[in-house]
């Protein structure tokens, strides 16, 4: 830009943030209206000085796209007079020769539409709207053309979708904001000797709050997110990502609800209301108490996830999830692939060993298909062999999550019928 030249776009403070981000991986926003594709937009074009750099930036279907093209068309001829965009391959071209390239990944079989390809930076606007196997594959192709570009890849989100759990799980619970979150990645060469590397990524939180420039121009913005059903506006209004529409247990709360505490008139301080163990389901450790009775669950899987866990009752019926044994990888929903035998064995162990277990009686409960032996001896049958023996549970959805919702739900004191202790998980 020339001196004296007005500036066709300037970063608002949050978007500066997002953008000076230096994490292989970034995700922006978590509310509506906090200029999230303006910035994404416009980080495209960072590199389009060097002639073989490519972008990408995907929407999940074209519809969705039209509106980030029509940005780009906003900005860049602006900003660089000389590039043209080929509305056949909804590709931009520059000067140097750089591209960035819009596409929309509407299936998954669509992933493979990029198979082969490598793009410098690649741009996911709504990354709750994909799937976790979508952008991991997309990844793969996060790759350089050529030399001395940059590869990395940036993301916008609201909460809800698809994707919402993956999305949480990888940049929300992860760390707190603009934190870096570092993951080791061991590669192993076919001579056997293997490098640790390590990659990065962050979260950078935006509200419409942060978005001054959009408040100015449509005051009215803030109403018609704050006349939104509850949770919906929690979720865009707010970014809550414990709170949004289509979350089949929505009155789940990992902390201290302070509305329903306020509209209960309790003053109690938030610390308090964590120690009373009130308005919230996830609460602190406690002894369990000898005379309790312990029930253990059970859902068996080998290329999907197991769980396995252990509640304790009180003489009200109040139902505490004690301890729980949970096999998975690092990618979501792939289990750990142990067989029958190694997981029964680990159980028995916990119970012998734990001081809330053993020599307690302990009643299972498991998903009927365990007794499945059509393949030989089925997984219960397995099971008493370790002494850890199973009835059959109902597995009727509706009721279950009737019964669910009922322990869900808090008394008129504060309380629910299901807490959750909170660092008792053990994780395989």
């Amino acid at each position: 830009m020339s001196k004296g030249q007005a500036a066709i776009w300037r970063p608002q403070p949050t978007q500066a943030a997002f953008m000076r981000r230096a994490e292989d991986e970034v995700l922006y926003g978590g509310a509506a209206g906090g200029g999230k594709s303006d910035a994404l937009i416009i980080e495209a074009t960072r590199q389009i000085n060097i002639p073989h750099y490519k972008g990408l930036v995907v929407r999940k279907t074209f519809p969705q796209l039209t509106e980030l093209i029509e940005k780009s068309l906003r900005y860049y001829p602006r900003a660089f007079p000389k590039a043209r965009y080929n509305d056949q391959k909804h590709t931009w071209t520059f000067p140097s020769g750089a591209k960035i390239v819009f596409g929309s990944l509407q299936h998954d079989k669509d992933k493979y539409n990029y198979q082969g390809k490598a793009f410098d930076f690649i741009a996911f606007d709504e990354l709750t709207h994909f799937m976790y196997e979508e952008y991991i594959y997309l990844k793969s192709r996060n790759r350089p053309n050529g030399p001395g570009t940059r590869c990395y890849m940036r993301s916008s989100a609201n909460p809800g979708g698809v994707g919402h759990s993956w999305v949480k799980e990888r940049f929300i619970s992860a760390a707190d904001p603009l934190t870096t979150i570092w993951e080791k990645v061991v590669v192993v060469y076919p001579d056997g000797h293997s490098v640790s590397q390590w990659m990065s990524r962050a979260f950078v939180p935006s509200t419409v709050f942060d978005n001054q420039a959009l408040l100015q121009n449509d005051p009215t913005y803030l109403a018609r997110l704050a006349s939104l059903p509850e949770k919906e506006r929690q979720a865009l209004l707010y970014g809550d990502w414990d709170t949004y529409e289509g979350q089949y247990f929505e009155d789940f709360r990992t902390e201290p609800d302070m509305r329903a505490a306020n509209a209960a008139g309790c003053n109690d301080s938030r610390e308090q209301l964590k120690q009373q163990r009130r308005w919230t389901h996830v609460i602190e450790p406690f002894e369990i108490p000898s005379s309790w009775k312990i029930y253990r669950s059970f859902d068996w899987g080998y290329n999907r996830p197991f769980s396995v866990g252990w509640w304790a009752v009180d003489f009200d019926g109040v139902v505490y999830r004690i301890l729980e044994l949970y096999g998975c990888t690092e990618q979501p929903n792939t289990g750990i692939k142990w067989v029958p035998q190694q997981l029964f064995e680990q159980i028995a162990k916990v119970e012998r060993e734990h001081r809330w277990l053993k020599g307690k009686r302990i009643h299972g409960v498991a998903d009927p298909a365990i007794w499945d032996a059509q393949t030989g001896v089925s997984i219960a049958e397995t099971a008493q062999k370790y002494g850890v023996y199973f009835d059959k549970g109902d597995h009727e959805r509706l009721p279950g999550w009737m019964q669910c919702h009922y322990r869900l739900a808090f008394d008129k004191n504060g309380f629910p019928m299901l807490p959750i202790q909170m660092a008792f998980t053990k994780s395989i």
